[in-house]
């Protein structure tokens, strides 16, 4: 019997977490018993009462409403841990719509590694069998799913099966970034641990990416907006936790180079195409 922690972090839309958990708990396989941690940070829209209402097996967490993304899935792990030992830790997004099949390709790709890799699951849109998450190249490029398991050098945190052999060694995400980031970090901490990064076999579900670049990079945004946009908690590359991300795994160099021409590309956007 595998036993897993399955890891949500949600905010104001009831809808989507609702369809995340009824697919997730619909691709259950024999021999594996699934317990759910979900944070709820501070929605306003009845998500957690509506989680406790149709699915009260699922565990929801308050947050403070200043958690976001990747502090709230700290939580949720911290919780977990504290509560019973898990053989694995199931990162998810509640954006992020399983497979029936899903968890058992998770679990294949996690024998297949030995239990030494984390396995990132890969997306396609609803509409289409278009890559939209999953793991990249050392190029950023995505990783595609060919039928085998793939070597990848980052990835994305919208569903991830991180085994207590992993865990152990790497840890929680890291809470010093608050929403995005701590996904890349946490894939170049294992890196460096010694541990893989790998992909799934197939598409495991659907999750709809954002197309539009962050609103800091756009001219026709007013300078003000775009500072209010680039220093947010939700913004994916805030100047401040990108250059402790880069400078950490990649050195000095590259962590002041990122940092200036973030925001040269704040002052001048027009210089990008």
């Amino acid at each position: 019997m595998h036993k897993i922690a399955v890891l949500l972090t949600c905010f104001n839309r009831v809808d989507k977490t609702l369809a995340c958990l009824e697919n997730l708990l619909a691709s259950i396989p024999e021999r594996v018993s699934l317990e759910v941690f979900l944070v709820d940070d501070g929605s306003t829209d009845g998500t957690g009462d509506s989680v406790c209402k149709q699915f009260p097996n699922v565990q929801v967490i308050k947050g403070t409403g200043s958690l976001y993304w990747n502090r709230g899935m700290h939580l949720a792990w911290e919780t977990a841990v504290k509560q019973d030992v898990f053989d694995y830790y199931l990162l998810l997004n509640d954006d992020t719509f399983l497979f029936p099949n899903a968890i058992e390709e998770l679990l294949a790709c996690a024998t297949l590694t030995n239990n030494k890799a984390i396995v990132c699951a890969a997306f396609c849109g609803e509409q289409n069998q278009a890559f939209t998450y999953g793991g990249r190249d050392k190029y950023g490029c995505p990783v595609f799913p060919n039928g085998a398991i793939q070597h990848c050098y980052s990835i994305n945190g919208n569903c991830l099966l991180v085994s207590k052999v992993v865990f152990d060694v790497v840890g929680y995400l890291d809470p010093i970034f608050p929403h995005a980031i701590g996904d890349f970090d946490y894939g170049q901490r294992a890196l460096a641990k010694g541990f893989d990064l790998v992909t799934t076999m197939r598409f495991l579900g659907t999750c709809e990416s954002n197309a539009m670049l962050p609103k800091w990079c756009y001219a026709n945004v007013s300078f003000k907006e775009r500072i209010k946009a680039l220093y947010s908690p939700l913004g994916n590359s805030h100047p401040k936790y990108y250059f402790i991300y880069v400078k950490r795994h990649f050195g000095w160099f590259l962590a002041i180079k990122h940092f200036c021409s973030i925001h040269l590309r704040l002052l001048i956007p027009s210089l990008w195409k």
